[in-house]
């Protein structure tokens, strides 16, 4: 017997040869390599015991053990003693004594452990791996933890026992004979059979985890998904639901990765009557009808410089996707995009179409634009010393029941920048465009305001404007401060909307974000004439983990009447308004931000809006509150008032609390639209969890104040139940 301390190798030799010696240039499917602290060879018994740290590996497998004994009669591998293996699929095998071949991928394994890639556990007194194939006898499994925090062993919260357990690596799957579901040790459901992925992003069929809610418009209803891989880039995934007040539905959602890109599409359908209101507490059921939803998106990069998107949500009716707790969207929004950017140039062609849901849109009135058409080039190579840029672009918006246009533009813009020996930054910036405008069927738009008379007008547009800015900065508090002081003129002919109708550039409204632009207005169909001051200034402090900002700002116009935006925009009087905005964060755990217009002569606040972020991940408050109080005339542009919160508190370690609210707080003194008293709750929910390494629960509580048709005020109580590692 000899004994040798190191790194050998173990080969067969020729026939009758006994010889052992380390190996010059083994093949590795030939080799089984030692390593250990001391390794004995029995010459005559052909017996290599390695003892201490021993590491065995052959080929892609390797096995650790405080003993390892190879027979290379027989060529069977013992080790014994805190043994532990890897597979090809990296998942970890722990045991107190393996009996295997000399591939060492199969054989016998006393004091069987699995732990999966995922964290799941799979336990056995003993079992047996061949093929590469983990089979156990009265085995469990669990992802739970088995010890608590102070090290000491418990209960796992769930786990499956079965009288068989199979784990196959290349299917990915785990089988159970006859398994047992226990929750808190306590056998809460038995089969004959399960098998589910055995790790969390396999792709694997198999149910999903179901869904159960108690909610007042569908009774209880319980959801099943189930899973199917079609193959390696398409999956489908079908939802069947039962209600105990309304009809089954079945839902469905494809899904496809190719090379170039990726899309889903799905959906959901079921046979059931709506209610419509006929009068205050009083409805009208309709016969049994087919109710439904499809939805999809996708994007494709067809090349480096061309790419293409879509987007799909459609309906049968203005209720479904509330009382099936789908969506509360009140719009629909569908399009295609095809889109070239290179570095110097984008194109785009586009399509939208729109589905209004709230109780007074009527579907003839939505507009579909169809096509729409951006173009801009803007050259690499300096023009003049500045930037320039030409655009082109055009849209067709067309209506069932309303007025339908078209727009042609196309113009060039051209700034420069240069900063002077004080420090301040001159911008200098100048723009031509001209518009074709053709306006069809005016007699049927909604809003006069909006329309134009029929046929065909155009304009021209040339603008041009002088911005200074001047930053100064300085040591402040411990940080750096900034005070930048601005100021700019602007000049564009006036009278260059008569004619025109107005499709996206309604939602006009004076705010810091377009304070110093040449037109206040967005889109292309108004333009903001007329020669202006606007001036302002912006200050910023920055310490470490604290940032404090705030701008306001003001405009002054030259003419008489300066502008033809509605009353209680801000833009009706030589002097605008004040705009401005604030925002503090201190770390990542505090975040304010306040945007305002005061009026210019009361200094009332015609705009307040407050959006506050407090807390970390696990613990936070979100609030917000959006106030407009502008006296505008126009009926889309109604003022309101509104408050929103929303949180989540951690109780215990694993326990947590949330709940958000919504509530109108518009009156009639506000809106004479509004039907809130001031205080109409919107909706609410709160509710409970419990989140910990293998189980997730929930239960959330939510209430409706809304009414709408077949969608009455009431409440939801929703159940979510997840064992993590089963079923995704």
């Amino acid at each position: 017997m000899a004994a040798l301390p190191g790194v050998v190798s173990a080969q067969e030799g020729p026939s009758g040869d006994d010889s052992y010696a380390e190996s010059a240039a083994p093949s590795s499917e030939q080799t089984i390599d030692f390593a250990a602290d001391s390794i004995d060879y029995d010459a005559d018994d052909r017996i290599v015991t390695a003892r201490g740290n021993v590491v065995v590996v052959r080929g892609p497998y390797r096995v650790r053990a405080d003993e390892i004994t190879y027979d290379r009669n027989s060529g069977e591998v013992l080790a014994r003693g805190r043994v532990e293996g890897v597979d090809l699929a990296g998942n970890q095998l722990y045991a107190e004594e393996v009996a295997l071949e000399d591939d060492l991928r199969d054989g016998a394994i006393e004091g069987f452990l699995l732990i999966l890639g995922d964290g799941g556990r799979l336990a056995a007194t003993r079992g047996r791996r061949e093929d590469n194939v983990s089979t156990v006898e009265q085995g469990v499994y669990s992802p739970c933890r088995v010890v608590d925090g102070s090290g000491c062993p418990r209960e796992p919260l769930w786990q499956i026992k079965a009288s068989r357990v199979v784990h196959d690596p290349e299917r990915q799957r785990i089988s159970y004979q006859n398994p047992r579901f226990e929750f808190l040790g306590i056998p809460v459901l038995s089969l004959p059979a399960l098998s589910h992925a055995d790790r969390v992003d396999a792709r694997a069929d198999g149910i999903l985890i179901p869904d159960f809610q108690i909610d007042n418009d569908v009774g209880v209803s319980a959801t099943l998904p189930y899973f199917l891989a079609l193959n390696e880039q398409s999956d489908l995934t079908l939802r069947p639901t039962v209600y105990t007040e309304v009809a089954p539905s079945l839902g469905a959602e494809y899904r496809r990765a190719a090379a170039n890109g990726a899309f889903q599409l799905g959906g959901i359908a079921t046979v059931a009557s709506i209610e419509r209101r006929v009068d205050e507490g009083e409805f009208e059921e309709s016969a049994e009808q087919f109710r439904g939803y499809i939805y999809g998106n996708g994007r494709f990069q067809h090349d480096e410089r061309w790419s293409s998107e879509f987007g799909l949500r459609l309906t049968t009716d203005d209720t479904f996707l509330r009382r099936y707790e789908i969506s509360r969207d009140t719009t629909l929004r569908n399009f295609a995009r095809t889109e070239m950017l290179d570095s110097e140039t984008y194109l785009s062609a586009e399509a939208w179409a729109f589905q209004g849901l709230a109780q007074d849109d009527e579907q003839g009135l939505i507009p579909v634009a169809l096509p729409l058409l951006d173009f801009s080039y803007r050259p690499a190579a300096r023009v003049a010393g500045g930037r320039a840029e030409i655009e082109a672009s055009s849209a067709t918006v067309t209506r069932a029941d309303g007025m339908d246009t078209f727009r042609l533009t196309s113009g060039a813009s051209w700034w420069r920048q240069e900063i002077t020996s004080l420090g301040q930054v001159v911008t200098f910036e100048g723009l031509v465009r001209g518009d074709v405008y053709r306006t069809d069927e005016q007699d049927k738009a909604v809003l006069e305001i909006y329309s134009a008379e029929n046929g065909w007008e155009a304009r021209a547009i040339p603008a041009a404007a002088i911005d200074v800015k001047w930053p100064l900065v300085g040591p402040a508090l411990g940080g750096t401060q900034m005070i930048t002081p601005r100021v700019q003129l602007s000049a564009s002919p006036r009278g260059l909307n008569d004619g025109i109708p107005n499709e996206d550039s309604r939602a006009v409204d004076l705010e810091s974000v377009n304070l110093f632009d040449i037109s206040r207005f967005p889109g292309h169909d108004r333009w903001e004439g007329g020669m202006r001051v606007t001036y302002g200034a912006a200050y910023r402090l920055q310490r470490p983990r604290f940032l404090f900002e705030a701008e306001v700002g003001q405009s002054y116009s030259l003419d008489d009447n300066p502008s033809i935006a509605p009353a209680g925009t801000g833009l009706t009087e030589q002097f605008s308004d004040f705009v401005g905005r604030n925002e503090l964060r201190v770390g990542s755990w505090l975040d304010l931000v306040h945007r305002y217009r005061l009026d210019k002569d009361g200094f009332q606040l015609r705009r307040n809006e407050v959006d506050l972020t407090v807390g970390s991940e696990r613990d936070y408050l979100v609030a917000g509150y959006l106030q407009l109080n502008r006296d505008i005339g126009v009926e889309d542009l109604a003022d309101r008032e509104e408050v929103r919160l929303g949180g989540r508190f951690a109780l215990t370690r694993y326990w947590s609390a949330f709940g958000s609210i919504i509530v109108d707080l518009t009156d009639e003194a506000e809106s004479a639209l509004s039907l809130s008293d001031g205080f109409e709750p919107i909706r609410h929910r709160v509710g409970i969890g419990y989140e910990d390494e293998c189980f997730e629960f929930g239960i959330t509580w939510r209430r409706d104040y809304v009414e709408t048709d077949d969608l009455k005020r009431g409440n939801t109580l929703s159940f979510s139940v997840s064992l993590k590692n089963i079923g995704g």
